[in-house]
């Protein structure tokens, strides 16, 4: 089992940039593929980045492309968001989640969850 820690989130002007970290604990990290998901208010969660056990190869859903970075530290068991070019509607609750076995972007192939850390953008 592994737990998961978010952090990094808070409230940015439109064009800003933030990077949301997640830190695990527990069995071994770096066996486990990793996602970045959000939710907005009255919204499903939706997937943003994922990031395979070893790193390196990266997905990103169409509407943060070319904006966020996902990336990850297996030594140091955290992996991490980097936020470009902010949007009012970035707006969210941003969770990672781990998932032994290849990546995926279905927020129920994910086992593990952190608690989640609010982002807000304002225009």
């Amino acid at each position: 089992q592994v737990q998961l820690v978010e952090s990094g989130g808070g409230l940015v002007q439109a064009g800003g940039s933030l990077r949301l970290s997640c830190a695990a604990s527990g069995r071994t990290f770096s066996s486990y593929a990793m996602g970045w998901f959000r939710q907005a208010p009255g919204k499903e969660r939706e997937f943003g980045a994922r990031i395979r056990w070893s790193g390196g190869i990266t997905y990103y859903a169409d509407s943060v492309k070319g904006r966020f970075s996902i990336s990850r530290d297996n030594s140091k068991k955290t992996v991490y968001l980097q936020m470009n070019s902010l949007k009012p509607e970035d707006t969210a609750v941003y969770y990672c989640a781990a998932r032994e076995g290849v990546v995926s972007s279905a927020a129920d192939r994910y086992a593990y969850w952190g608690q989640g850390t609010q982002v807000t953008v304002s225009s």
